[in-house]
């Protein structure tokens, strides 16, 4: 396999088609997991890792002092491999018991950096993303924040996550005015399921030369064809694990009726589902980078198998009749613009 490199937006940072996502380091797999999915997807090419301070067994048990696992444990396993690495993680959620223990001011971005920073054991983060829009602080204090972090060299690049094209739009008015730097990426979800970025999000990004890297292209799972509709979820899966977002998924048998469209396609080109998906994902315009989160080396391996093959034309065009079966009310504009959610 060989995975491509792409230009982060209008920067000239190359970034990896397919990037690796931590959400199950330190929730999900231990360190020794950890590490092994890590040295994986390195061997196979990926250089781009992303996380999350608040990334940690605190999704599950509502405990913000449970925050930044994930982080930590890659801070212990990148080691001299550091260099190598571009490096994202993200800062909004709550991460403490306090009053300003989340959010975007000022003075929780400037605690939040430096506790990123000793998690993950370096002194720079490649780029740093706010999570999801605040409604609770002005952009501009959120945008001068972040401007001094990379005027001290802590941080390279600024990105966002969950955001709405008017809400990058609002937020690049504001640093075009005030000579701040501007989110230079954005990280929605997108995957065959779910492709509401379609209709306002990707467009704006191809306009504005804001790079793509989406979440979530296995539909949380879903596109690996490993749930069954009205059936108990496999021991050791998301799904098992009660992830909310993933259960509301499988709760639409509109998904299961997609997934198995999908599977003829997939078995007629001797492809796993994960892999058409994935593939799938990353040959559509203007996306960066396809975030993959893995639990087990073999996923990763599995997923990157046929990354450097096409799909013709003629099988896009299949692909795409069946993923918009029955999509009234669930299709490509379903979801756009939403801003509630973390990846």
């Amino acid at each position: 396999m060989s995975i491509a490199f792409r230009k982060l937006g209008r920067t000239g940072l190359k970034v990896s088609e397919v990037s690796l996502g931590t959400m199950a380091f330190g929730r999900w797999i231990d360190q020794k997991q950890s590490a092994e999915v890590l040295d994986t997807a390195l061997d196979a090419g990926i250089n781009l890792i992303d996380t999350a301070d608040v990334y940690g067994t605190a999704l599950d048990r509502s405990n913000p002092l449970e925050s930044g696992q994930s982080e930590a444990i890659l801070g212990r396993l990148l080691g001299e491999r550091r260099h190598r690495i571009i490096l994202a993680t993200k800062v909004h959620g709550r991460v403490g018991l306090e009053p300003n223990d989340a959010g975007q001011s000022r003075y929780h971005i400037f605690r939040a950096v430096e506790n990123s920073l000793r998690r993950l054991q370096t002194d720079y983060i490649d780029l740093y993303q706010v999570h999801r829009f605040d409604e609770g602080t002005p952009l501009e204090e959120t945008l001068r924040a972040l401007d001094d972090l990379v005027r001290q060299g802590k941080v390279r690049y600024i990105g966002c996550s969950n955001y709405a094209a008017w809400q990058i739009a609002k937020a690049h008015g504001i640093s075009n005015q005030l000579n701040l730097h501007r989110f230079e990426s954005v990280q929605p979800e997108y995957s065959l399921i779910s492709r509401g970025i379609e209709q306002e999000l990707l467009p704006f990004a191809a306009s504005e030369g804001v790079g793509v890297i989406v979440y979530s292209p296995l539909g949380r799972g879903l596109l690996t064809g490993k749930y069954q509709f009205d059936q108990a979820p496999p021991e050791g899966t998301r799904g098992a694990a009660g992830e909310k977002r993933l259960q509301a998924l499988l709760e639409q048998e509109r998904n299961f009726r997609i997934v198995e469209g999908l599977k003829g396609i997939a078995e007629r080109k001797g492809w796993s589902l994960a892999q058409l998906a994935l593939t799938w994902v990353v040959s559509r315009p203007h996306i960066t980078s396809a975030i993959l989160g893995a639990s087990h080396s073999k996923h990763v391996l599995d997923s990157l198998l046929r990354i450097e093959e096409k799909l013709s034309a003629e099988e896009l065009a299949e692909i795409d009749a069946v993923a918009s079966q029955e999509s009234v009310g669930a299709g490509v504009g379903a979801n756009a613009g939403s801003s509630i959610h973390s990846s």
